[in-house]
């Protein structure tokens, strides 16, 4: 076991669950039996929708990757809080947000409100999702004003929410792979100004390096799994140099083995997430990350 403390929050270990595995909250203690230290679930959006067509989701097995366009589907934000209401799950519950299809890009702070309102009393900390690459337009809201305006709505009504329950929970923000230099440097500045929280870096790519000539390799979503491995944490640290430990990192993205869970670590993140990785390792990955990353601790406090 590595306990870790952030975010206000102690965490039995620092290996999760990605959000995308249970969307409803429909598994959460049979999962948690597999050793994580955390659960987010999610993506939720306000209401129900069945997400893109069939098939949409593809296995690249050479590649030990993923290309998936699932599109949010879920049973909508109150059914997924009926689930964690009855969940026996003690641990750590992240609930990733977003807004439906139907919702138009210029409206999407109201779908991210209405959802922040509903889970506020439910999770132990609340992911804002700007970054799949399956939803109309979403990333748009990664750069610029959309970004700045988003954040001034959800931290505002955030802030009022801590006031009304008399406690915190903690605000993170998950962002894709898929940025430039300029845009990490804006991100980051917005993360500070607004006080978010934490950074879950990263969701799915839109690149198809590694796999252009597989089976399905050209399939239209998000490509996770070992192909994304570098990039994301090549992002992950980019962040980290900006943000210098004023918001926590959560590093996700290709981790199949302890020894790319140490590489997040290393990066800077405190916590990393498992998704692809489980699918083609099997739950032993789990426990795998877990003594890796205590390993890697143990190193240096003995140094």
């Amino acid at each position: 076991m590595q306990p870790t403390d952030c975010m206000g929050l102690q965490f039995a270990n620092p290996v999760g669950l990605a959000a995308g595995l249970d969307k409803n909250g429909e598994y959460i203690d049979a999962l948690a039996e597999l050793g994580f230290g955390f659960i987010e679930v999610g993506t939720v959006t306000p209401k129900p929708q069945a997400g893109n067509d069939k098939p949409r989701l593809f296995r690249l097995k050479q590649a030990d990757a993923i290309i998936n366009r699932m599109g949010f589907n879920n049973h909508g934000v109150d059914y997924l809080i009926d689930n964690v209401q009855r969940c026996k799950y003690k641990g750590n519950i992240g609930i990733n947000i977003g807004k439906n299809a139907a919702t138009p890009v210029e409206q999407a702070a109201d779908d991210y409100v209405y959802c922040l309102e509903r889970v506020y009393p439910h999770a132990s900390y609340i992911t804002v999702n700007i970054s799949s690459p399956n939803t109309k337009n979403l990333r748009d809201l990664q750069s610029g004003e959309a970004l700045t305006a988003l954040l001034y709505t959800i931290k505002n009504r955030h802030s009022q929410l801590a006031s009304e329950y008399g406690f915190y929970v903690p605000l993170v923000l998950k962002v894709a792979p898929d940025l430039e230099p300029e845009q990490i440097d804006y991100i980051a500045k917005q993360l500070i100004d607004f006080e978010i929280d934490g950074l879950i870096a990263t969701n799915t790519t839109l690149k198809r390096t590694g796999v252009e000539d597989l089976p399905d390799g050209d399939q239209a979503g998000g490509l996770s799994g070992r192909p994304v491995s570098h990039t994301s944490t090549q992002i992950l640290h980019q962040f980290a140099e900006q943000l210098e430990d004023k918001v926590t990192l959560i590093g996700v993205g290709g981790i199949d083995s302890g020894e790319k869970a140490v590489k997040k670590i290393k990066a800077g993140a405190e916590l990393v997430q498992l998704y692809t990785g489980l699918i083609y390792r099997g739950p032993g990955l789990v426990q795998s990350c877990v003594q890796a990353i205590g390993g890697y601790y143990d190193a240096i406090e003995g140094q």
